[in-house]
């Protein structure tokens, strides 16, 4: 395994360090994280277990320290695959990610040991998927917003935030009688995700994956599934908690789903329930601009906001472009489309594992 080398710190200065199995460290990794202002879900450690257990990826979560105290920390992980190159990413299957440190020396150290990580692992390219602008200078991708919005403790100040058209669909969904329940498995939300993505062309990532989420982050991963009157599964969601935000992050729907609004039920009575948890922000997640996520978002009265993914490029001279938005994927997603829900259940960890 490829380590983050250090030279013997002075008193009192900074050092890196690379997050294994001390707990003593781990601790103190998500004590960090849970109160540095600028950190995310993404910068959990947790998400080490699941991209080493699951994906099998090389993980390196690197850490500052000064006298056993951590003063910023940068997760990364090494895809490496024939088809999609070979990359270091903080971090893959994350929206969010990229250096988050308590002063400029703690991110400096941590970005030059990922340069030099970068360059021993020999990869194409380096990316950080910032929500702030770090680096002017790289390429940055501007392919992608994220939606956030504040919640109100009152459930009918929230649907009195929601615009009149999106509260119609709302209302409607309600008037179905539609209810939500919560899964202690991924079992029903599987089936709804795979079948939805399927229908879009796109390989769906594994079971075992979600299984995955809810053991390593317990109560802070949750999934709502939205059910017709008669118990029929329509529409499920998979979220994220972090401090006081709600982050919604996998979803998948059944074809019957537009006719009850079960996509729209769905997220009211997630943003209810998220009100009854003391959750302030509901974090809507990342959308390709142009695209119908984009626009759903917009229509519940939640304004884009740029994130900034940025780039540096060692094998490569432009930014890799691994989404369905860039055309020599339009045969495969066709091709997938066509596939038996089966087989493609049984393909696809084998590719959108390289994804990231």
């Amino acid at each position: 395994m490829t380590k983050v080398n250090s030279v013997l710190p002075l008193p009192h200065a900074l050092s890196i360090g690379q997050l294994e199995n001390d707990s003593d460290v781990v601790a103190k990794w998500e004590a960090y994280v849970t109160a540095a202002p600028n950190a995310t879900f993404f910068h959990r450690a947790g998400w080490q277990n699941i991209l080493q257990r699951v994906f099998g990826h090389r993980t390196f979560f690197l850490y500052a320290m000064r006298q056993g105290v951590i003063e910023g920390v940068l997760p990364l992980a090494q895809i490496k695959s024939r088809l999609f190159g070979n990359s270091l990413t903080s971090l893959p299957f994350a929206v969010y990610g990229g250096v988050v440190a308590d002063n400029d020396a703690a991110a400096a150290m941590l970005e030059n040991a990922a340069e030099k990580l970068a360059l021993e692992l020999g990869v194409a390219h380096l990316e950080y998927r910032n929500l702030h602008a770090h680096h002017t200078d790289w390429p940055t991708q501007d392919l992608y917003v994220t939606f956030r919005k504040e919640i109100f403790a009152e459930e009918e100040a929230n649907m009195l935030a929601i615009p009149r058209k999106q509260r119609a669909m709302v209302r409607k969904g309600i008037n179905y009688q539609l209810r939500a329940e919560f899964d202690s498995t991924a079992d029903r939300f599987f089936s709804l995700f795979a079948d939805n993505v399927h229908r879009h062309g796109t390989p769906a990532l594994p079971k075992k994956y979600f299984q995955a989420l809810l053991n390593e982050f317990g109560k802070d991963c949750e999934i709502l599934t939205v059910v017709s009157p008669d118990g029929n599964p329509l529409s499920s969601v998979l979220s994220f908690y972090f401090r006081d935000e709600i982050l919604p992050y996998y979803a998948g729907d059944a074809i019957a789903a537009r006719d009850f609004a079960a996509n729209d039920f769905k997220y009211w009575a997630l943003m209810c329930h998220a009100a009854k948890r003391g959750i302030k922000v509901f974090d809507y997640g990342r959308s390709k601009v142009g695209t119908g996520p984009y626009s759903f978002k917009k229509n519940w009265g939640f304004e884009p906001q740029p994130l900034y993914y940025e780039y540096r490029l060692y094998q490569r001279e432009s930014i890799p472009q691994n989404n369905p938005n860039n055309p020599k994927y339009k045969l495969m997603i066709n091709l997938w489309r066509r596939l038996p829900l089966p087989v493609a259940n049984f393909l696809g960890p084998f590719i959108v594992r390289n994804l990231g």
